[in-house]
């Protein structure tokens, strides 16, 4: 254990990317301890990573994106991490933002940072499926938090010990923890702060906010999971 700092990174089939995203961090960020977690992947991404020097965690076939960063959670609190970064393993986060989440989660008071692709000077073009989804879920968690969230769908987050304990608990969703983790947070008094990060649009046009049935059934699974939460006695 190098730090007390973890960057864990779920991937399924990121075999053409996560070499130059560990890569990246090394360059940057020599210092911080790496893990892959690798969701059953059919391709090379668990080779590729260990061959770059992550620790990697593989599941025997793919679960979901959800249980990948429980697995990521996990390992950090059986190893005694007190600060964990989560990237995903596509290249589209910019690797520079890695510092000023971690500076911004030791040095306030906060227990969550979320890096916003909205908030910055850059302009991120989305579907315009995925931008309904993603007004949507800022319209509900205003409403029940009075917390103005511009990215509830951000995978890229720092956290501290405490949160990582609240995220290795049963009712962490395996698929998309989105806004009804953030609004869980909120009932549970954990302090948010946003800051701007840099993303890029995903080289491989992979996304599921392509195909309609998918997305509908992940709006009603949101949904639906907000209001378990609103209701779940903690």
């Amino acid at each position: 254990m190098c730090s007390n700092t973890l960057i864990i990174i779920p991937s399924y089939n990121e075999g053409n990317s996560i070499l130059k995203v560990i890569t990246s961090i090394r360059n940057y960020y020599s210092d911080i301890d790496i893990v892959v977690i690798d969701d059953g992947s059919t391709d090379d991404t668990a080779i590729i990573s260990n061959k770059a020097g992550a620790v990697v965690l593989s599941h025997p076939f793919n679960i979901g994106y959800g249980a990948s960063l429980q697995t990521g959670y996990k390992y950090a609190v059986y190893n005694k991490y007190n600060f964990l970064i989560q990237i995903d393993g596509d290249g589209q986060h910019d690797i520079k933002g890695i510092g000023d989440l971690i500076r911004n989660l030791k040095e306030g008071s906060y227990d969550v940072i979320l890096g916003s692709r909205f908030l910055g000077k850059d302009h991120y073009k989305l579907s315009i499926f995925r931008l309904f989804g993603i007004k949507l879920f800022r319209l509900f968690i205003y409403l029940l938090t009075k917390q103005k969230i511009s990215d509830p769908t951000t995978g890229f987050q720092a956290m501290n010990k405490k949160v990582l304990k609240i995220y290795t608990k049963d009712f962490f969703p395996s698929d998309y923890p989105d806004a009804d983790v953030i609004i869980l947070l909120s009932k549970l008094d954990i302090n948010i702060k946003e800051i701007p990060v840099v993303m890029y649009p995903n080289r491989e046009g992979k996304s599921m906010h392509k195909n309609p049935i998918t997305v509908l059934y992940y709006l009603f699974k949101m949904i639906l999971s907000i209001c378990v939460t609103l209701i779940r006695k903690d």
